[in-house]
Order: C-alpha cells, then structure tokens, then sequence
C-alpha cells in the first residue's frame, strides 16, 4: 500500500475489512487499484510533461540507425505528397472539380496519416511498454496519450510542407488559415480519445490488432481524403454520412482554411467541437475502467 494523503477512499476490494477500514481511515490504496475518475484525471493532468517526455523520446528513437536522422520527418510527407498526388491527381484523377487538386490531396493526407497514426500506434503502446507499465505506478493513459504527442512531433514538419506548398499554388495569404491551429487542436484532442480506446482493445482482445489495419483502409477511402466527397458521393443520405463522419469533418475544416475555393458551413464547427469532446470523453473513461488491468498479463 502506498500513502496518498490523508483524503479518505472507498474501501479496498479483496482486502480484510478491518484492514481495509484502516487503510481508508488513513488516505491509502490499493497498488495498481482504480482510482476515481476525477482523480485519475487529476493525476493524469498533472504528469502531462511525463507525456510530452515520453513521446519526444518515441520520435527520436524512431529515426535512430538512419542517417538522415531526423530530416526524414521532413521528408516523409513530401514523398508521401509526390506518390499520392502521381497516383490520384494524374493515374486516377480524382481532381475533377477542384482546382488546386496539390494542397486539396496532401492536406487530406497529411490529416488523415496523423489521425490513423495515433490510433494504430496507440493500439500497441500497451504492450509494447509493458516494461514501464509493470515497473512504475502512474497513471496507464499517458502511455497510449503520448503516442499521439509523438504524432504531433510529426504533424509539425508535415505542415510545414503544407503551408509552403499552399503559397506556391498561388493561393493568397488570408486569416483564414489561422483556424488551421483551432482545426488541428481539436483533431488531437479526438485522436487522444481514439488513441486510448484503441489502447484497451488491442490489449484485452490482441487479435484486433490485425484488424485495424483494414479499418485504416476502410477509413481512407470513405474520408474524401483523395477526392471531392460532395462531387462523388453527393448530398444524399450517404453522401451526409460521409461528410459528417469526424475525419471528413477535420479534413474538410483544414481545406476551407487553405483553400479559398473550399467552403465549410459554421456548424462544421460544431461537428468538429461534438467529435473532439465525444471521442476523448468516451474514450478516456473506457481506457480507466480497465486501469486495474494493465500490466497483470
């Protein structure tokens, strides 16, 4: 048992009741025991650099052994960028109706990239720092959270590229693109909650770990990451559903702040607000029912 304070806390399951008695009686518990939402939040707030130490470490350590280190950060999305765009734009052509097919694609894409990134790796963040999980007491979701700090690590160059890439199409400097910063916040905010529900699934039940990849794909083509989901799909009933499905909705948000010939309505941002406080929320109080479980094999 572990001395927490002098806040008394709800008996100790499995433990003599006289002795639970005196451990609530004197502010402790269990090791490895749940505690409260509202202080497991707490907790997990106030170790929020632990997060940002672990995920800057993760994005260094993937790029150790390579000689362009971290340059590839820089790289990887203007690869990414020319084999989508060959593909797409030109082989398929999916740029029907869009006049700048280049950033249309590559924001679609680099969204897309950052939000499936933090729910697959964040779907292996459990098991693979079993060794930290087992050895040290805090709170387990900063352990999938900072898979999606690592992703942000990512995001950074990735819009650098993006922004650069909008100037040189000829699309003029507005405040718009301000609201790129609310549109990226908000989708983090939604990819923690993804991250963390993805965490318990993958760890409970480990062969939906090669599911996921399919729901990657599946996701991909139903965003309107390569195309227009209005052009293709219209505005029927599927047409709607696609459209109003968080992905498409932060997407399509990212485009209207680059693109002047992209326009979202005001309750784009509603939509946007709902997926981001609906998804953490579901999401963070799924992951801390299992809490007890993590690291028990």
């Amino acid at each position: 048992m572990t001395a927490v304070g002098h806040t008394p806390t709800p008996p100790l399951s499995g433990i003599p009741g006289d002795l639970a008695a005196f451990a609530a009686e004197h502010g402790l518990h269990k090791v490895g025991g749940r505690p409260p939402l509202l202080r497991y939040a707490q907790q997990t707030w106030q170790r929020r650099h632990f997060v940002v130490e672990i995920g800057r470490g993760q994005t260094i350590g993937a790029q150790e052994g390579s000689r362009l280190g971290l340059l590839w950060e820089l790289l990887t999305p203007i690869l990414w960028a020319l084999l989508y765009w060959f593909i797409f734009g030109y082989i398929i052509k999916t740029s029907r109706g869009i006049e700048n097919f280049a950033v249309f694609l590559v924001s679609g894409l680099f969204m897309f990239r950052f939000v499936s990134g933090c729910m697959q790796l964040g779907s292996r963040s459990i098991k693979k720092n079993i060794s930290l999980i087992t050895s040290l007491q805090f709170p387990r979701a900063l352990v999938p959270m900072s898979t999606v700090v690592a992703e942000v690590f990512s995001l950074v160059p990735s819009l650098a590229v993006l922004f650069a890439l909008t100037m040189t199409t000829g699309e003029p400097l507005r405040w718009q693109m301000l609201l790129l910063i609310p549109t990226v916040a908000l989708m983090c905010v939604f990819s923690l909650g993804l991250a963390l529900a993805a965490a318990r699934l993958v760890f409970e039940v480990p062969d939906l770990d090669n599911i996921i990849p399919f729901v990657i794909r599946a996701l991909m083509y139903t965003s309107g990451v390569f195309f227009s989901i209005e052009h293709f799909a219209g505005d029927g009933t599927l047409g709607q559903v696609l459209a109003h499905q968080p992905l498409a909705i932060y997407i399509e948000l990212c485009r209207s702040a680059l693109l002047e010939e992209v326009h979202v309505r005001a309750a784009a941002w509603l939509w946007a607000v709902g997926w981001a406080v609906v998804g953490f929320g579901l999401g963070f109080i799924y992951f801390w029912r299992a809490e007890a479980k993590y690291g028990r094999g």
